[in-house]
């Protein structure tokens, strides 16, 4: 008995679902999100908030072509892809952002190197991000609703920081404790809101991108149903996919679609299984980046059972993280992002022999391949160690451990040291803590101190780019990536391969139709966001590689689907 009938279910309420509905109500289409946890906006609310879209064609990237970037990616994708998948990702993306404009969301340019700055065709002007959004906006108390941002993503996880501030605070930029200041002053002189609650109205980053897309999805009476996930989907006599069947607090629901399922439903990096299954190195779940235990694989599970392809399954969205007890609750653990730490001066990045494996500025993906490689060849990666001396921690952090301006020595739990971070007065006698050969780390050390002086890393190039450069110190010469670990006590913190979620899921065409093992369109069924296999297979070619495509493919799936019920609106 069907229980409920649409146009089009989509399957997962982050930035792929979100534009899919946004777009197909746009059309006339009558549209539910149907979303398994509590909260709306899934890992997209909890992001950067970046897209990558070359040709947007604002702020001086009127001259981005697509055969430009097409270029850069050929040159930097080392997997096979689709290449028809990857020339409409490049063609459609700049038309998904025109149509979000439309709406009222405005994007901004930001100048962000691509990852591979020296490839052909690389640009420094192809990401956008998106103004502080006032959460209240979105009425009827949804604005309690929208996941919450992680603490990282807040000063003192508390109040809501933007990308210009997060950076002014994190690189002690000229004025950072007058930008601090300011946060704090207008999140307590909200005094409507703290009567209600503490969460800051400010929507910033990811949270900004989808409270704004999100206004507009509720505008268009799109449906929303919380706590109701993905069981099966349902196909009928033809091998149509007509609906899927969720389940919404132990009750099985039959949800029809007329003409169109969208999965959007995140990928499989909290599913330990799907992880021994697929990766070469599977890493655990807990060293993911992503909300705790919500990308489960629920789509890609029941897209295979009906006979769907996948693609790409063997590679994640690397980022570097660490592992840090939660404040005021030391038996929980808190995942913080160590994406630039690891590529500052005054430190290095050293295997569990004792030696450097990659350039630690290069990009966070690229950081997690390199762990990867180095772990099946040495079996001494996974995780890696970062040293960095006194003059690092009064000003950096060091994924949870916060720069003594803000934690000083003596704020430091008394249960972390020698656990989650180590300390010794010579870099001899830290190696005897944390297990690693002295005299080769002595000499990685000796050997980094040198390439400070000269300004050159001559093993791995540290600092020779503009994209390493962008997130060094300015202040350190002549190299701002490198500065000398020579200033007692010396640290070490451990560094794991988390994620920002799978690169591989269902098998996708041009049209974000999912393709069955003979690789024809299985009728009805569309995958976008990470659940799908990405267009990039083994790269991530800069900021915003995620939600770029994932927006753009939910975009091309309700346009597809609104072509083929005659509610086809404006240029697709």
């Amino acid at each position: 008995m069907v229980n409920q009938t649409y146009d089009v279910v989509i399957v997962g309420s982050g930035a792929a679902g979100a534009m899919a509905a946004l777009r197909a109500a746009d059309t006339g289409l009558k549209v539910v999100i149907l979303e398994k946890t509590a909260k709306f906006g899934g890992t997209s609310a909890t992001s950067g908030g970046v897209m990558w879209i070359p040709g947007h064609g604002m702020d001086g990237n009127a001259d981005d072509t697509p055969d430009q970037a097409l270029d850069y990616l050929g040159a930097v994708i080392k997997a096979p892809v689709n290449r028809q998948r990857l020339a409409a990702y490049v063609h459609q993306a700049p038309k998904m952002l025109d149509f979000l404009r439309s709406t009222g969301v405005q994007p901004i340019a930001a100048a962000w190197p691509d990852y591979f700055p020296d490839a052909p065709g690389a640009r420094a002007d192809r990401s956008v991000i998106f103004p502080t959004f006032d959460g209240r906006e979105l009425g009827d108390n949804r604005y309690w609703l929208m996941r919450e941002q992680y603490n990282r993503f807040k000063l003192f996880g508390r109040y809501a920081m933007d990308l210009t501030e997060t950076f002014s605070l994190m690189m002690q930029q000229k004025g950072w404790r007058f930008t601090a200041a300011r946060m704090i002053a207008r999140y307590w002189s909200d005094f409507g809101t703290r009567r209600i609650g503490p969460r800051d109205r400010r929507f910033t980053q990811g949270a900004a991108l989808m409270g704004a897309v999100y206004k507009q999805v509720f505008d268009r009476g799109v449906e929303l149903k919380l706590q109701t996930g993905l069981d099966e989907l349902v196909v009928d006599d033809t091998g149509r996919v007509s609906g899927v069947i969720a389940r919404c607090h132990g009750r099985r629901l039959l949800i029809a679609a007329r003409h169109g399922v969208v999965l959007a439903a995140g990928g499989f990096e909290w599913n330990q299984a799907l992880r021994d299954r697929f990766y070469p190195v599977p890493g655990l779940t807990r060293h993911s980046s992503t909300p705790e235990d919500a990308n489960r694989g629920e789509a890609l599970i029941a897209a295979e059972q009906i006979g769907a392809d996948t693609e790409h399954t063997d590679q994640g969205w690397w980022i570097p993280t660490t592992t840090f007890p939660t404040p005021g609750a030391s038996n929980f653990h808190e995942i913080h992002q160590a994406a630039f730490d690891v590529g500052r001066p005054w430190s290095v990045c050293v295997n569990r022999t004792g030696k450097r494996f990659v350039n630690e500025a290069t990009g966070y993906d690229s950081f997690g391949q390199a762990m990867v490689e180095d772990h099946l060849k040495t079996g001494a990666n996974i995780p890696c160690w970062l040293i960095f001396d006194a003059k690092f921690r009064q000003k950096f952090s060091a994924g949870g451990l916060m720069p003594t301006a803000h934690t000083p020595e003596q704020r430091v739990p008394i249960d972390w040291w020698d656990r989650y971070v180590w300390r010794a007065p010579t870099i001899a006698a830290l190696a005897e803590k944390i297990g690693v050969p002295a005299d080769t780390l002595q000499a990685t050390v000796s050997a980094m101190n040198e390439y400070a002086r000269t300004g050159i890393d001559t093993e791995f190039g540290r600092g020779g780019n503009v994209y390493d450069r962008f997130f060094g110190d300015p202040t350190v010469t002549p190299n701002p990536n490198l500065g000398p670990i020579d200033v007692a006590p010396f640290y070490a913190v451990p560094i794991n391969n988390g994620d920002l979620g799978t690169k591989g899921g269902v098998r996708c065409d041009e049209r974000a139709r999912v393709l069955d093992r003979q690789g024809r369109p299985v009728e009805n069924l569309y995958a976008a966001g990470n659940c799908a296999g990405s267009p990039f297979g083994d790269c991530y070619p800069g900021a915003g590689g995620t939600i770029g495509p994932a927006m753009t493919f939910g975009f091309i799936a309700a346009n597809d689907i609104a072509a083929r019920t005659g509610n086809q609106r404006g240029e697709g």
